[in-house]
C-alpha cells in the first residue's frame, strides 16, 4: 500500500515469501529511511545487526532496570522480513530506526510476572486463519505457503503488498482490533514516527506486520494520536541483542508471533534453487546419520512422490505436507518414529544464533561469557549430557561454574545421576541453553558483577532468610559444591544457630543427610569442611537423642515419613565414619526394633531390616524379631507395616532365608478374610517395589513349599547339589584370572 511518500509493506512475522518481497519491494523503491515494528530504545544498537559477529536467529532484549525480570524480547530470524530491511539499510547506509511503542512504556504496564513478550500472548484473531478459511483451506500453514512462499512477488513486489494490506483492510472492518485494544495506542505511536520521517526523507518505507497496514494508513489526526500516548506510565530500561533459538520462534514454545517450522522456512529462504530435492538431501543425510538405511535412490524416489502429491493437491509446489508424506513412505517404512527426529532437527532445528563482543552486557553476563571461553563449555541450543571428572582441572572448573549458576537461579544445567558410577568425583549434567537464559542473568546481575561474587551474596542472603534448618544444610552442601568459601562463615553461623534452637526431631532428621554431603563433598574436591562435620556430628548426636520419643503414637502418613528420616540418617551416619557414634545409633535402632506396639510396624520393620543389612543382628535374632511382629496377637494391619517396612530393603533377603520367607508366607496365610482386604494394598505396594526377578523366584519358592516335605517348608532343596556346584568352577576361574588350582577351587 504506497501513498505520495510512504509505502507500507505488511508482512507476516518471520514469513520467508515476506522476506524475499520486501528485500525486492526495497531495491524497487529506494526509500531514504527505512522503518522497523519494534522498540524505538533498539536504534542505539540497531548497527551491530551488521557486524560479522551477528548471526541469527537473535533477539532483542529489553528490561527494566530496576525489575530485569520485566523483560520483553523482540526475535528476528534470518528469513524475517524485518531483519531482511534492517540488514539491506544498513548495507546501502539508508537509516534505518524502530517506531513501535517504547519498551519503556509496555514493559511498565507489566506486573513482571507474564515473561518475556510473545511468552503469554493470546491471540484473539488470527488473520491468516481467517483468509485461509476464506480460500477454502483449512490450515493457514498450508494456505499461506501456496499463495505466498511458492509462488513468488518478486516480479511486482509493491502490487503483492497492495493486495495484501486490502485483506487486511477488509479483516479490520470485520474485526475491529481483533482482541488487542493495545494496539490503538501501539498504532498511534507509529503512526507519529512516520510523519516525522515522512517531513525528512523524500521516501519511506516502513515494514510492520500486515494487520497493523490498515491502521496506519489511516485518517487518524497527530492531535488525536498525541492524546492516546498521554499519561502512559514509563520505567528506565536498558536494551540489547541476545541469542535466539530456531525452537524458541516455533508456535509451540508458546511464542505468540511463532512458526510452525522455523527450519523449514529457514530453508525456503537460503536454498538457491530446487528447495524439495535440497530438502531431500538434508533428510536423508540426517537418517544416515543414524544409521537408517537411506540411498540416492529413496531420495530421487521421495522428490518424485512429493511433485506426485502436489499435483494432485492443486498445488503450485510441494510443501512441507507432501514432503512429509513422501518421506514416511519412502524413507521410514510408514514409521512415525524417524519423522518425530526430522521435525526435531530439521523441520524445527536446534539453530543457536550468536551477537558479537561489543553488544551491550551486564557486567555478570560478560563474566559468565568468559567463564564459558576459559572452560570451553560453549552454550547449545541443542541438549546434551556432560560427564565431569573432578578430579581434573578443566571439569572441577566447569562443576564450579554450573553449581554456582545454580545457585543463582540460572538453569543453564541440571545435574542427574551418572551413568559411568556413582563416586562423588564424578557429575553429569544436563545442558540446554534457552534465550530466556539472558534474562536470568540480567536478573542475577543485581547481586554482583561476577559469577562467584554474585553467588557468594545470593548464597549468604538465602542462609538469612532460610525459614527450615533443612533449607541451610542444603544451601551448606551447595556453597561446597560451588567452591564458595566466603559465604560459608554467614552460612554455618546461621545452621548453628537454627540447629541448636530447633527441638523437632523430624527437622534434625532430614537437615543430617544434606550436611553429611557436603562434608564428603569436601573432603573429594580439598575444602576444609572440619567445622560442617563437628555440625553433623552433633546433630546426628540430638537425632540419637530425639528419635526414640519422636517414633511413638504416629499415625501412617507422619510414620511413612519419619521411616524416610531414618533410612536417611542410617545412611548419613555411615558416611561420618565414626565408630562411637555407629555403635550409639545402632543401639537407637535396636531399642526400636523391640519397641510395643506404641511404634508404628512399619517403623519397627525398617529398623530391623537396617540392623540385618549392617550386620547388626544375626538371622536368628530376626527371626525372632518378626515372630513377635507376626504373631496372632498382633493387629492384622500392624503387621502388614512391618512386613512393608522390613522388605522395603529389596525381596532377596527372603529368596535367601527360607526361614523368614516361611514366616512371611505362614502369617500371610492365617490372616482372617475380614481383615485381609484391609492389609492387602500394603502388601501389593511392599512386593510390587521388588525387581521382577525376585518376585518370580519367591512365587515359584512358595508354590515349590506347597509340595515340599515338612524339612523344607520354604520350598528349597535339602542339601548342596555337588556335581551343579563344580560345573561353575571353569567360568569362575576364567572370571577370576585363574587362581589357584583344581584342588584349591575345591576345597
Amino acid at each position: 500500500m504506497t501513498t505520495a511518500t510512504t509505502a507500507l509493506l505488511g508482512v507476516r512475522h518471520h514469513g520467508p515469501g515476506s522476506a524475499r518481497a520486501v528485500r525486492a519491494a526495497l531495491d524497487r523503491y529506494e526509500p531514504g529511511i527505512v522503518l522497523i515494528e519494534g522498540p524505538p530504545e533498539a536504534d542505539a544498537v540497531v548497527g551491530l545487526a551488521a557486524d560479522e559477529g551477528m548471526r541469527p536467529p537473535v533477539a532483542l532484549l529489553a528490561h527494566a532496570v530496576d525489575d530485569p525480570s520485566r523483560a520483553g524480547f523482540w526475535p528476528f530470524a534470518e528469513f524475517s522480513p524485518e531483519w531482511t530491511a534492517i540488514r539491506w539499510a544498513l548495507a546501502r547506509e539508508v537509516p534505518v530506526s524502530f517506531i513501535d511503542l517504547p519498551a519503556a512504556h509496555s514493559l511498565a504496564a507489566r506486573d513482571g510476572e507474564d515473561g518475556p513478550q510473545g511468552a503469554q500472548e493470546d491471540v484473539r484473531v488470527d488473520p491468516l486463519a481467517v483468509l485461509a478459511e476464506t480460500a477454502g483451506f483449512d490450515d493457514p500453514e498450508r494456505w499461506w505457503e501456496d499463495a505466498v512462499e511458492h509462488r513468488g512477488s518478486e516480479a511486482d513486489p509493491l502490487g503483492a503488498f497492495e493486495a495484501l494490506g486490502e485483506a487486511m483492510g477488509a479483516l479490520r472492518e470485520a474485526y475491529g482490533d481483533g482482541g488487542h485494544p493495545e494496539d490503538a495506542v501501539r498504532e498511534a505511536h507509529m503512526r507519529l514516527r512516520i510523519r516525522q520521517a515522512g517531513r525528512e526523507h523524500e521516501r519511506v518505507a516502513v515494514v510492520c506486520g500486515a494487520w497493523h497496514v490498515p491502521a496506519l494508513a489511516g485518517k487518524a489526526t497527530a492531535t488525536s494520536d498525541r492524546a492516546l500516548l498521554r499519561g502512559l506510565p514509563r520505567v528506565k530500561v536498558e536494551i540489547t541483542w541476545v541469542p535466539w533459538t530456531h525452537r524458541r520462534l516455533s508456535r509451540s514454545s508458546g511464542y505468540g508471533a511463532g512458526i510452525a517450522s522455523p527450519g523449514w522456512y529457514r530453508h525456503l529462504f537460503t536454498a538457491p534453487d530446487r528447495p524439495v530435492t535440497r530438502w531431500m538431501t538434508k533428510v536423508a543425510g540426517l537418517l544416515r546419520e543414524e544409521d537408517l538405511p537411506v540411498s540416492s535412490a529413496h531420495v530421487i524416489e521421495a522428490v518424485r512422490l512429493a511433485d506426485t502429491l502436489a499435483a494432485m493437491r492443486g498445488r503450485p509446489l510441494a510443501g512441507l505436507s507432501e514432503t512429509t508424506d513422501a518421506v514416511r513412505a519412502v524413507m521410514c517404512d510408514g514409521s512415525d518414529i524417524p519423522l518425530a527426529l526430522i521435525r526435531d532437527r530439521l523441520v524445527v532445528g536446534d539453530v543457536l544464533g550468536e551477537v558479537p563482543d561489543g553488544a551491550p552486557a551486564v557486567p555478570l553476563a560478560r563474566d559468565l561469557a568468559r567463564e564459558q571461553r576459559r572452560l570451553r563449555l560453549k552454550g547449545e541450543a541443542a541438549e546434551r549430557e556432560v560427564e565431569l571428572d573432578l578430579r581434573k582441572d578443566t571439569d572441577a572448573g566447569r562443576s564450579r561454574l554450573l553449581h554456582r549458576l545454580r545457585l543463582l537461579g540460572i538453569g543453564w544445567g541440571e545435574l542427574i545421576p551418572s551413568r559411568s558410577g556413582t563416586g562423588t568425583f564424578r557429575e553429569t549434567w544436563r545442558l540446554r541453553w534457552e534465550p530466556e537464559l539472558a534474562v536470568q542473568v540480567a536478573e542475577a546481575g543485581i547481586w554482583g558483577t561476577t559469577v562467584r561474587s554474585a553467588a557468594t551474596a545470593k548464597a549468604e542472603d538465602a542462609a538469612v532468610g532460610a525459614t527450615a534448618l533443612a533449607e541451610v544444610t542444603g544451601l551448606a552442601e551447595r556453597c561446597l559444591l560451588a567452591d564458595l568459601p566466603d559465604a560459608l562463615p554467614t552460612v554455618m553461623r546461621v545452621l548453628a544457630d537454627r540447629a541448636a534452637l530447633d527441638a523437632d526431631v523430624a527437622h534434625l532428621a532430614a537437615a543430617l543427610p544434606a550436611l553429611v554431603r557436603a562434608v564428603r563433598y569436601g573432603d573429594v574436591r580439598g575444602t576444609d569442611s572440619a567445622a560442617l562435620e563437628e555440625v553433623a556430628r552433633g546433630l546426628a548426636e540430638r537425632v540419637c537423642i530425639g528419635l526414640p520419643p519422636a517414633c511413638g503414637s504416629l499415625d501412617a502418613d507422619a510414620a511413612a515419613e519419619m521411616r524416610g528420616h531414618v533410612r536417611a540418617v542410617h545412611q548419613a551416619v555411615g558416611l561420618l565414619r565414626d565408630d562411637e557414634l555407629g555403635e550409639r545409633w545402632a543401639a537407637v535402632l535396636r531399642g526400636l526394633a523391640e519397641r510395643d506396639g506404641s511404634v508404628p510396624g512399619v517403623l519397627r520393620g525398617s529398623a530391623t531390616r537396617l540392623l540385618v543389612d549392617g550386620g547388626r543382628i544375626e538371622g536368628e535374632e530376626a527371626e525372632r524379631l518378626m515372630g513377635l511382629a507376626l504373631s496372632s496377637g498382633t493387629a492384622p494391619q500392624d503387621a502388614a507395616g512391618w512386613v512393608e517396612g522390613f522388605l522395603s530393603g529389596g525381596g532377596m533377603l527372603l529368596v535367601h532365608d527360607e526361614r523368614l520367607l516361611g514366616l512371611v508366607d505362614g502369617w500371610l496365610s492365617s490372616v482372617p478374610g475380614s481383615a485381609f482386604d484391609d492389609v492387602l494394598p500394603l502388601l501389593r505396594r511392599t512386593f510390587a517395589e521388588f525387581e521382577p526377578g525376585v518376585r518370580r523366584t519367591l512365587g515359584e519358592l512358595v508354590r515349590r513349599g506347597k509340595t515340599a516335605e515338612a524339612g523344607d517348608a520354604a520350598g528349597f532343596g535339602a542339601g548342596l547339589d555337588a556335581a551343579r556346584a563344580d560345573a561353575v568352577l571353569p567360568t569362575v576361574r576364567l572370571l577370576l584370572g585363574g587362581l589357584g588350582g583344581e584342588r584349591g577351587w575345591h576345597d
